[in-house]
């Protein structure tokens, strides 16, 4: 049986006992958010911020496994900020593309600190095949370490609500719409789903609808098992599922995950560290780890070509000439 994720149904259960005992749990999709627009080199010296360390990064990710990578452009002339530019955002695409043919590209519309829309929404000028769609208010409050050459003396403290309400996600879908560019939905906690259906209602988001669960984020759910099953449950069908834990709740989740036939997120955008006090060396290192893990719970790495098919790419990969 060819699967693709538009029929698996992670709450199906006669669906998941049926391929556990045939061992034809669908091809697992993992996905490599590298850098993130927040921490940089302050928080681990080995997080990618330019465009080679991420072109490189990803390169390494994509041979280790990974066919779908998330990426956040820096300043190139001050690469602890987060960039704006849609150019800088092509240039860092092309350089992905270049090192790894088929990997799908998406790129962050999260903004970063204090953007405004126009600049959140810059990275859709690059031609990424899909963009982060954030779902839900947030509140978070983090601490941003100290970084001399960023004017950072001392560790600062940070606190924002993202106002990612039903006229905001309206704004962005139709945007990514417009653009041709496919929107990936950030949901956080169970409240996310009614901005999703909105998004559905309004012929803002196409089935299947590519959705990823995020589990230990501030003031989203909670990393338990409890909460994924329940998040998967509700999930309007068909639905495209991928799962990311935060932090050391990342193996755990990615564990479910596997265990259930989804996909997964890795990546030191969402986690820095391999073990208590020891520091992730690179994404690939965390790539190798979910393919370990999948290996023993017996699912199968997806290939690129699997990998598109299952979250309804085409096999046509973007270019940027």
């Amino acid at each position: 049986m060819t699967y693709s994720q538009d029929i698996w149904d992670p709450s199906n259960e006669k669906q998941w006992v049926n391929a556990v005992a045939q061992s034809k749990l669908p091809p697992l999709v993992i996905s490599v958010a590298m850098t993130g627009g927040v921490h940089g080199k302050e928080s681990n010296p080995n997080l990618p911020e330019t465009a080679e360390e991420q072109a490189q990064q990803a390169y390494d990710c994509y041979n280790a496994g990974a066919t779908y990578v998330h990426l956040h452009a820096r300043v190139p002339s001050q690469p602890w900020q987060t960039s704006t530019d849609s150019a800088v955002y092509r240039n860092m695409n092309r350089k992905v593309r270049e090192k790894c043919p088929k990997i799908i590209i998406n790129n962050t519309c999260g903004g970063g600190y204090g953007a405004d829309l126009s600049q959140a929404l810059a990275p859709l000028d690059a031609n990424p095949e899909a963009a982060s769609l954030d779902i839900g208010p947030l509140a978070t409050r983090f601490i941003m370490k100290k970084r001399p050459e960023a004017g950072r003396m001392e560790d600062v403290n940070f606190e924002a609500v993202a106002p990612f309400g039903y006229e905001m996600t309206e704004t962005y879908a139709k945007a990514m719409m417009d653009k041709g560019v496919r929107p990936e939905v950030e949901v956080f906690h169970p409240g996310c789903w009614s901005l999703v259906h909105n998004l559905i209602d309004k012929g803002l988001l196409k089935p299947p609808y590519l959705t990823q669960l995020v589990f230990g984020f501030q003031s989203g759910s909670y990393p338990t098992p409890k909460q994924i099953i329940h998040l998967v449950e509700t999930a309007p069908k068909p639905c495209s599922l991928t799962v990311l834990g935060v932090g050391p709740w990342q193996p755990s989740v990615m564990t479910m995950g596997i265990l259930m036939g989804m996909n997964v997120r890795t990546g030191m955008e969402d986690n820095l560290y391999m073990g208590k006090g020891q520091q992730v060396q690179s994404n690939a290192q965390l790539v190798e780890k979910v393919v370990r893990l999948a290996r023993e719970l017996g699912r199968e790495i997806a290939t690129p070509e699997q990998a598109r098919e299952i979250l309804g790419f085409s096999q046509t990969p973007t270019t940027y000439d």
